[in-house]
């Protein structure tokens, strides 16, 4: 197959699998994988997972991908909160939530960190769309606070909370305080919880 024909066939998925191509063209050659690669014609997301360069210059598909490189995850953490406009900094990885182990993966596109939770805390977020009719999936903001309050405990100071420097007008603003409070009862974590109510207690919400 030449590499025409392998790019208009492939290149509106955004990213692929070598699943996907193997179900479309059972005889395909491995080795072009390898071959398109090293020609700068695609971009190795992670083992199996393969991606168009021209889609660097999209910003949106590198969330995009978060969601396809390791299923299943949802972006949270310091990556929604950003996404949100709740911390000032600019985040240079994507920061996901999976019932999987924790992993790392680093391509051209960035790097995605995803961080492991039961499977019984895989709640809280919701589709959002991105760009070309797309969605990835974000955790609310009430569930990419709790998150972090639950993955990192070191944030148990009022200083520590301080120091995250969250937007308080914006999050007494935007937080829904009732969900806020419904969803950290679903833990069944006494710890959150009262890293929670400190959390309240420093931004005054």
């Amino acid at each position: 197959m030449d590499w025409i024909t392998f790019r208009n066939k492939t290149f509106d998925l955004g990213c692929f699998s070598i699943h996907q191509v193997y179900a479309w063209h059972p005889g395909f050659d491995r080795n072009n994988f390898v071959r398109w690669t090293r020609k700068g014609y695609l971009v190795h997301l992670r083992q199996g997972l393969y991606a168009f360069p021209e889609y660097r210059g999209k910003p949106e598909f590198a969330a995009y991908f978060a969601g396809r490189i390791y299923k299943p995850s949802y972006i949270s953490l310091h990556s929604a909160l950003a996404f949100y406009g709740l911390i000032p900094e600019s985040v240079v990885q994507i920061t996901s939530v999976t019932s999987l182990k924790t992993a790392v993966f680093r391509n051209d596109f960035g790097e995605y960190s995803y961080k492991s939770v039961r499977a019984d805390l895989m709640f809280g977020y919701a589709p959002r769309p991105l760009a070309d009719g797309r969605t990835t999936a974000y955790a609310t903001r009430e569930k990419a606070l709790l998150d972090l309050l639950y993955l990192y405990p070191f944030y148990n100071t009022k200083q520590a909370l301080a120091d995250l420097r969250l937007d308080g007008d914006l999050l007494r603003e935007e937080l829904n305080r009732a969900e806020w409070a419904s969803l950290a009862a679903r833990f069944h974590c006494a710890a959150l919880e009262r890293r929670a109510r400190l959390l309240s207690k420093v931004y005054g919400l």
